[in-house]
């Protein structure tokens, strides 16, 4: 395989988790009784731009199909750093009414709400038709294509450019990420700015975040590899803001390659930090894995030791990030029955891979497990506090990355 985006042939391993299904492909009912496809979850990493990469083998449509699951306004603290956003942009950049923002995979509209009812034209670009419609309903405009230059092109030749262009949460998930970089160079206004957020690459080698690797992240993403992969598709960073959101997650802050915004100090000393904790040399790649298997060791040693004292344990948050984790310590709903997750498009469903069956939080108020295994850990403590009350029946939590812990 050669490096998707300078074509380098790549020899670095980062995690072998052997093989899974897409990690949002959850199963109906009548799909229990058929086979899922399985895909080997490799990432390797480049060693001429520090792109850490998974390996090709399921293409886009097939992960982001017309069912996709995830909704992003399920989570109120995801829905409050959207607001936050919106409003620190709209001081920024000093947006109005003659503005025009742009959000690349908008999703449910959980972001371009704000924007909207701030008085700021907008639309949403987002290719699955499931979180389209979500958006629409909201009444927001949504071009339900998957961006690249063609879009772009297209967009821009109806006067359709943007003073800002959000892109949370998919810089990670495209796998031709040379021509959808590029497109946001077309789109944007001649001074117009991009934003791009998504988990560091920094913050999963040293917590390891091994659950966030899923075939729907075609990169794991370094401020060092961005700056190289803008640059060479006509953007230029000018500033970085970290973020504690997704474990950890850099803000990056993009224009044209000659846009008017100075570089921000924050860019070289963020460059420097990556240099310093080794992303530009190959040993710091080499670790991973074997705190992944301890992290999956100690895991399947907690549920099978609650199973033989007869403890109950359920789950909560039917998370891509746990689906990777159950699927790579191969849990099955002989040791975790079920899984409780808010959003009513999961519930009635199975996770993919494990088959573990997704209810309501009723579930949990009725049969009061003794255990509760949070499987999105970045959202611990907004979860940890809707669920105060188990502890009234002396219910415990858990997470497992990055390592056991019971509270």
């Amino acid at each position: 395989m050669k490096c998707r985006h300078c074509d380098t042939p790549l020899a670095l391993s980062l995690i072998d988790l052997g093989s899974a299904p897409p990690s949002n492909a959850y199963l109906n009912a009548a799909r229990l009784h058929q086979p899922e496809l399985w895909y080997p979850l490799r990432v390797l990493v480049c060693e001429s731009c520090w792109l850490a990469q998974t390996e090709d083998f399921a293409r886009a449509d097939e992960l982001f199909a017309g069912d996709y699951a995830y909704f992003s306004s399920y989570s109120t603290s995801w829905l409050a750093h959207a607001r936050r956003y919106v409003a620190d942009m709209t001081r920024r950049l000093n947006l109005g009414a003659a503005s025009q923002v742009v959000e690349v995979a908008a999703n449910d509209g959980y972001l371009l709400r704000y924007v909207r009812d701030a008085g700021i034209p907008c639309y949403g670009i987002e290719p699955t038709t499931s979180t389209a419609a979500a958006a629409r309903a909201l009444g927001l405009e949504i071009v339900e294509r998957f961006f690249g230059t063609a879009l772009a092109r297209e967009l821009a030749g109806a006067g359709r450019q943007a003073d800002l262009i959000a892109a949370n949460n998919v810089l990670a998930h495209v796998p031709d990420i040379n021509d959808f970089v590029a497109g946001f160079a077309l789109l944007l206004k001649p001074g117009g700015v991009a934003t791009f957020e998504f988990p560091h690459l920094l913050r999963l080698l040293a917590e390891s975040q091994f659950d966030t690797i899923y075939h729907e992240h075609y990169s794991y993403l370094s401020l060092t590899s961005v700056t190289r992969i803008f640059a060479a598709n006509g953007l230029r960073v000018f500033d970085v803001d970290e973020l504690t959101t997704h474990g950890g997650s850099l803000r990056v802050f993009a224009q044209r390659a000659h846009g008017p915004h100075p570089i921000a100090p924050a860019v070289a000393a963020m460059l420097d930090c990556e240099d310093r904790a080794g992303l530009t040399r190959r040993d710091a790649y080499l670790e991973l894995q074997a705190r992944a298997e301890t992290i999956k060791n100690d895991l399947l040693r907690f549920l099978i030791d609650c199973h033989d004292r007869g403890e109950r344990v359920a789950a909560y948050g039917a998370a891509a990030k746990g689906n990777t984790l159950l699927n790579f310590a191969g849990v099955r709903a002989d040791l975790l029955p079920w899984v409780v997750d808010r959003n009513p498009h999961k519930q009635g469903q199975y996770l993919p891979g494990s088959r573990i069956p997704i209810v309501g939080e009723d579930r949990l108020w009725a049969q009061r497990p003794d255990h509760v295994l949070i499987l999105p850990w970045n959202l611990r403590d907004e979860v940890g506090t809707q669920l105060a009350a188990i502890r009234d029946w002396g219910g415990r939590f858990v997470t497992a990355v990055p390592e056991l812990a019971v509270w």
